[in-house]
């Protein structure tokens, strides 16, 4: 039997309160919500591509989400020397149905990889950049939900694509 992506559970991130706990919800928001995207999907599903010659797919997203969340805060702003999972170029183009569930699999321990990184830091702690300078911890989680944002908008297409399903 083929692997079926799960259920998600979201949850409404605070609507009012201290700013942090209000990033991370938003946050966390965005990223359940690129998986809700996806749930009930076949990896052969998740792996179709937009439109020729584009590579992208839902499955690529997940991909690429994955090493985002590495880069920025466990790479970055945590300063752990960590690989690229998949690499700028293949995180789409190698996108396999044959992977789906390892690659659901690890977005999710990627997410908690890099909560995990974040809770030991201020929202004023800073990562330098050669090209743009001093970010803060706090642009970082901005930068975050604007990235998911823009792909969850791409899920929606893709999902209504492959199924028809739309309000994810």
């Amino acid at each position: 039997m083929a692997w079926i992506a799960p259920r998600v559970h979201r949850v409404d991130e605070p609507f009012a309160g201290a700013e942090r706990p209000m990033l991370e919800g938003s946050l966390d928001w965005g990223r359940a919500s690129l998986l809700r995207k996806c749930e009930g999907l076949t990896g052969a599903q998740l792996a179709i591509r937009a439109c020729p010659p584009s590579s992208l797919s839902l499955l690529g997203l997940i991909r690429h989400m994955t090493d985002v969340e590495r880069n920025w805060f466990r790479r970055r702003f945590g300063g752990q020397d960590l690989p690229a999972l998949y690499g700028e170029d293949t995180d789409f183009t190698e996108a396999n149905a044959a992977t789906a569930e390892r690659d659901w699999a690890a977005l999710l321990a990627e997410q908690q990889a890099a909560r995990d990184a974040a809770a030991a830091l201020a929202l004023d702690a800073t990562y330098l950049s050669e090209t743009w300078g001093a970010m803060t911890l706090r642009w970082c989680y901005s930068h975050m939900i604007a990235e998911y944002a823009g792909h969850n908008g791409h899920a929606d297409l893709l999902r209504e694509r492959i199924d028809g399903a739309t309000r994810l």
